[in-house]
């Protein structure tokens, strides 16, 4: 069905209120599994309360984006990177602890009255929009890599730099894929983004060499250092234990042990091995196909989307979820090595849940807009 042939609402309105119905799903689960990994420490129930005024607040901006015009993020795309990276370069600001605090080595927060937002969450949100408009703008000229490529890719590296050095490679990695994305969508050459992959691959080991922890997680994952039980793969051994431990059904609701200090960070980072013990192989079978459909939904609205910007936009947006989920859902199996990356939707973390649902609203209104008038 091609977008020309579209007629709205009626024949494709099913493909927004699924999608919406999708990701309010996967909310409501999140925050019963969040409940449910938090559950077990003092300061689960601010936790659960935190990620409950995440959902309602992101639920506005999602019906607010869905409302809006999509265009308007064309017309505001270069103020949101610009907000975006002053937001980034803020947390590397030395002397800023009060509004950019460390935590656990690393300054990716930044502390306002009533809590705290993670400006890479932004940054995953931001280099989509600005290189779809830049993509949609450039036109035939993005297979051109001086007109085209190099001044999206100089963009996209700058922001993932920014996050690198908090530190946050998974999500720098992200933000440097999702780059990618868009400009192959939007015609960009194979063999520029072969050499493009190839130095993608030195920078990443480069940036896995520079930190000892990271080289010993990779160490540890190939199997290639012996100190690894009780260091860098003690949260993937546990785990890949929980998952085992689910079997078909699940322990129950509530009846998980990984919470119990054998995952410190079972509500965000490894939830989904959470899911995988109370839950078993039926609900990480659900939440794989919940995550399935979200993307079969939100390719479908790109490929019919009603004008360049908007099949960018769509598809750029519904790779940011589906790569994390995937990232995330690899970490926790077993498949990569351990990374701090939230499961969208459902892993602890306000402004984790407040972009992402933000993203759906944004899918709904290119969806909505499918066989209207385009204003540009």
């Amino acid at each position: 069905m091609s977008a020309s042939t579209i007629e709205h609402p009626g024949e494709v309105r099913w493909e927004t209120r699924l999608l919406a119905v999708v990701a309010a799903t996967l909310t409501v689960f999140g925050i019963a599994s969040v409940y449910s990994a938090a559950s077990f420490h003092s300061a689960g129930l601010r936790e659960v309360l935190k990620q409950l005024s995440g959902a309602a607040i992101g639920g506005v901006a999602m019906m607010v984006a869905a409302r809006l015009d999509y265009q308007r993020w064309r017309d505001g795309a270069w103020l949101l990177l610009g907000f975006t990276v002053a937001l980034l370069v803020l947390l590397l600001i030395p002397g800023l602890g009060s509004i950019a605090p460390e935590v656990n080595g690393a300054r990716r927060w930044i502390r306002f009255p009533g809590g705290t937002f993670q400006p890479s969450e932004l940054a995953r949100f931001a280099i989509v929009v600005w290189a779809s408009m830049i993509a949609a703008k450039k036109g035939e000229q993005i297979r051109d890599f001086k007109k085209g490529v190099a001044p999206v890719l100089v963009i996209t590296a700058s922001v993932s730099l920014l996050v690198l050095v908090e530190p946050n490679l998974s999500m720098a990695t992200v933000i440097a894929l999702l780059g990618g994305v868009v400009l192959f969508t939007a015609g960009a050459r194979i063999g520029q983004f072969m050499l493009l992959g190839v130095a993608g691959l030195f920078a990443a080991v480069a940036a896995i060499v520079a930190e000892p922890y990271r080289f010993q997680r990779v160490r540890c994952f190939f199997g290639l250092a012996s100190d690894c039980q009780a260091g860098t793969s003690w949260q993937l051994t546990e785990a890949t234990k929980g998952f085992g431990a689910g079997r078909l059904f699940g322990v129950g609701f509530g009846e998980g042990q990984l919470k119990l200090d054998y995952l410190p960070i079972a509500s965000s980072d490894f939830l989904f091995a959470t899911v995988g013990e109370e839950w078993g192989f039926l609900g990480v079978l659900f939440v794989i196909l919940l995550f399935g459909i979200f993307c079969w939904l939100g390719f479908r609205i790109a490929r019919t989307a009603p004008d360049p910007f908007g099949r960018y936009l769509a598809t750029g947006l519904t790779a940011a979820v589906g790569l994390s989920a995937l990232m995330h859902m690899a970490v926790n199996m077993g498949l990569m090595p351990t990374t701090g990356l939230a499961l969208p939707f459902m892993s602890s973390g306000r402004a984790s849940l407040l972009v992402t649902l933000l993203t759906v609203g944004v899918l709904i209104s290119v969806g909505r807009m499918r066989g209207r008038p385009v204003s540009r």
